[in-house]
């Protein structure tokens, strides 16, 4: 039953969600813009990317570290979140993120060579980190018990809504201004927001003086930082048969291992593992880390290409076919929300669950070059409302698990998933559509018949005037083309395990249910 762990409280002490509907309203859409601008500079900047090469005087394996160096310092960022908000407050840290996150998009905005746009992008990822646990934790609490999947489906806008609408803005700003503007215009959107924090938000009372564990700290940020970049530059460096994957592999494991032992030895903990005891909250950290990270961003990264690379469409226009599936995530985030309220998180996970995979396996693979603009629209148009659905419910059910002082450690602990998980699922499609791509154009080369083929080349040099060596790369080119639009159909199928295995843990939510579930009073 809906909120059957988080009871109204009945104390009579002013609580953060006892304000006016005006004031939610204004506090909700300062925080919420923050978080959008934050999630949807992530896909935005991956539309540019390619376009870096000449203005930073580098190629395309030197223009990826700006996307490599963001998610690195985003994710270490993550990890001192909890003890900065219990001793600064979220409103304080809120306000630095978006400073920070600002004046480093100016940064960006200005860079002519490529060490300082990396350096403008690891503060960017800083404050990408700290906007994103504060909102989190800020917006739930201006809604009492009984709305708090609203002020989710609220949130999931921004989070949501954001990564799908990327593309379009990128391909506009960069098609009509230049690739400057997609950083510059952060700017004025930050100096706004802090202005409007300050002047808005209301103060927080309540702070602690933590001790920060320093050591487990630097393990888990050697060890993550070794892992993002092996599963950035494997498939650029050919995975374990370079070296140097091989030693990222080892010293990610070095260091998991290492900081498990610090923790363990520790008398405070970087991270409370006792949270993971509660049922509830270990299969949505797995729902999340599976459904989210390992298969929905699978897509989230193959869309795009597939409108670009396979329907060959421009920039622009392949934004805005992937922004037709992202209005129906901005429609159903807050009707995901709502339901939450009304038939509890954990239905509400299903549905939307269900709904995600019936689109994965049966629809999205069916996209080809063959397919027509507005049936690959329709197709895609289910997964929109399964993405929107998802993410509402599973923040609450998350939020709920857990006493409400350790509300920032399992915000901090979704988005550091949400990191790692999305890294995983964007090296499995790039590895996963180059092996089905050679996979086919292999087949296609052994099933052919060599003397019909011979004659078919014959006839293309006489119709179209050309040499015979001509013939044979056009030809080629056409292989290697159609071996890459059948290579999709595997990899969106790939991508559709990933979300079947999650749903083992959606099913897990109703069959192991926590022994004393926790009565939270928000």
């Amino acid at each position: 039953m809906p909120n059957e762990q988080c009871p109204i409280s009945k104390n009579t002490a002013p609580q953060p969600w006892d304000i006016t509907s005006k004031e939610r309203a204004i506090f909700s859409i300062i925080v919420m813009v923050g978080a959008f601008m934050a999630i949807l500079d992530t896909t935005v900047v991956d539309v540019i990317v390619p376009k870096l090469t000449g203005p930073l005087a580098t190629d395309m394996y030197g223009v990826q570290w700006i996307i490599t160096s963001y998610m690195i310092a985003a994710a270490i960022g993550l990890l001192v979140c909890e003890y900065l908000i219990k001793r600064f407050g979220a409103k304080s840290i809120y306000l630095f993120g978006v400073a920070l996150f600002s004046f480093a998009s100016f940064l960006c905005g200005i860079s002519n060579d490529l060490g300082f746009i990396i350096f403008a992008r690891t503060l960017q990822g800083v404050g990408e980190a700290l906007i994103m646990v504060t909102s989190h934790i800020m917006i739930f609490s201006y809604f009492p018990p009984n709305k708090q999947g609203l002020a989710m489906g609220i949130f999931a806008l921004g989070v949501s809504f954001a990564p799908a609408l990327g593309p379009t803005v990128g391909g506009y700003l960069t098609e009509y201004y230049n690739w400057r503007m997609v950083f510059f215009i952060n700017v004025p959107i930050g100096i706004f927001l802090v202005v409007a924090g300050i002047v808005f938000l209301p103060k927080e009372r309540f702070f602690e003086k933590l001790k920060f564990n320093f050591v487990s700290f630097f393990l888990i940020s050697f060890a993550t930082v070794s892992l993002l970049i092996m599963l950035s530059r494997g498939q650029v460096l050919g995975w374990f048969s370079s070296n140097l994957i091989g030693i990222l592999m080892f010293a990610s494991i070095i260091g998991y291992l290492l900081y498990a032992l610090s923790e363990i030895n520790s008398k405070y903990k970087l991270i409370d593992f006792s949270l993971f005891k509660n049922p509830d909250f270990l299969n949505g950290i797995l729902i999340y880390f599976f459904i989210l990270g390992f298969s929905m961003y699978q897509y989230f990264y193959l869309l795009p290409v597939y409108y670009e690379h396979i329907k060959t469409l421009p920039t622009l226009d392949a934004g805005i076919a992937v922004f037709a599936f992202a209005v129906f995530i901005g429609i159903f985030s807050p009707i995901a929300g709502i339901m939450s309220d009304k038939i509890g998180a954990k239905y509400t996970v299903a549905i939307a669950a269900f709904i995600y995979i019936l689109t994965s396996v049966f629809l999205l693979p069916h996209l080809n070059y063959y397919t027509p603009m507005t049936k690959a629209i329709l197709l895609t148009i289910p997964f929109g409302i399964g993405m929107g659905m998802f993410f509402a419910p599973t923040t609450v059910l998350l939020l709920q698990s857990v006493p409400k002082h350790k509300g920032e450690l399992a915000i901090v602990l979704m988005d550091y998933f949400r990191f790692v998980g999305g890294s995983f699922g964007t090296a499995l499609a790039t590895n996963n559509m180059e092996f089905f791509k050679n996979m086919h154009f292999q087949n296609m080369n052994e099933l052919q018949n060599i003397e019909y083929v011979s004659g078919f080349l014959e006839q293309l040099k006489e119709k179209l005037g050309i040499s015979m060596e001509q013939a044979k790369v056009l030809f080629g080119n056409y292989e290697a083309f159609m071996s890459y639009n059948y290579g999709f159909y595997n990899t969106f199928m790939h991508a559709a395990y990933w979300g079947l295995l999650g749903f083992v843990f959606v099913v897990a939510l109703f069959v192991f249910r926590p022994k004393n579930p926790i009565k939270v009073q928000r």
